[in-house]
């Protein structure tokens, strides 16, 4: 299965590309209330990958204790914000979950073999009959800058790598022009969207 576009770093790049990015980690101090979900979420880190760089297993924090957070690897401020555009304009009035699932389905493209090895590329893919995966593209909204939740959605999908979702396609029933999504693995309705694989 594929991964953002560092997999395709040589192996010996992607060693000092790690090494790299752990020298640059930033220190959190926890707060009451923390955990390594929220702060991975806040830092657009894996929450795994916090555990792991800290040694817990359990995963359990203290109030004051300070936590190493590696930097993320999973895309660039320019990615990021492209990713957040779109979710604004696909997502705009749908619920918080439906737009983090938005931004999953991207990521689980570009991390399957059957569609662009990269955020922009999926965003911007032409389909084999000439139209744009995606409506936004088209019609020019893709543009428009993206609302704060909009943002944090995009922010939270990368910190969690999708994991929490599966989909490859999502649509709205009431308003596509083309149902053969409705031929696809229905995984679940969120908003006024159909998630699917």
């Amino acid at each position: 299965m594929k991964r953002l576009k560092i997999a395709t770093l040589p192996l010996a790049l992607f060693f000092v590309f790690i090494d790299v990015s752990m020298a640059n980690a930033h220190i959190h101090t926890v707060d009451e209330g923390e955990s390594l979900w929220s702060i991975g979420s806040d830092y657009g880190v894996a929450p795994e990958d916090i555990r792991e760089l800290n040694g817990k297993p359990d995963g359990a924090l203290h109030a004051g204790e300070e936590l190493e957070l590696p930097s993320s690897l999973a895309a660039t401020s320019e990615e990021e914000d492209l990713l957040a555009r779109l979710i604004h304009a696909e997502a705009k009035g749908e619920p918080y979950e439906g737009k983090v699932a938005v931004g999953a389905v991207i990521l689980n493209r570009v991390a399957d073999d059957q569609f662009p090895d990269s955020i922009h590329d999926i965003v911007h893919e032409v389909s084999p009959s000439g139209h744009y995966q995606f409506s936004p593209v088209l019609d020019g909204t893709i543009d428009e800058p993206a609302a704060e939740d909009a943002k944090q959605a995009a922010h939270e999908a990368l910190a969690t790598d999708g994991e929490e979702y599966e989909a490859l396609f999502f649509y709205n029933p009431e308003t596509a022009d083309i149902h053969w999504n409705a031929t696809q693995e229905e995984l679940k309705v969120i908003g006024n969207h159909v998630f699917s694989r």
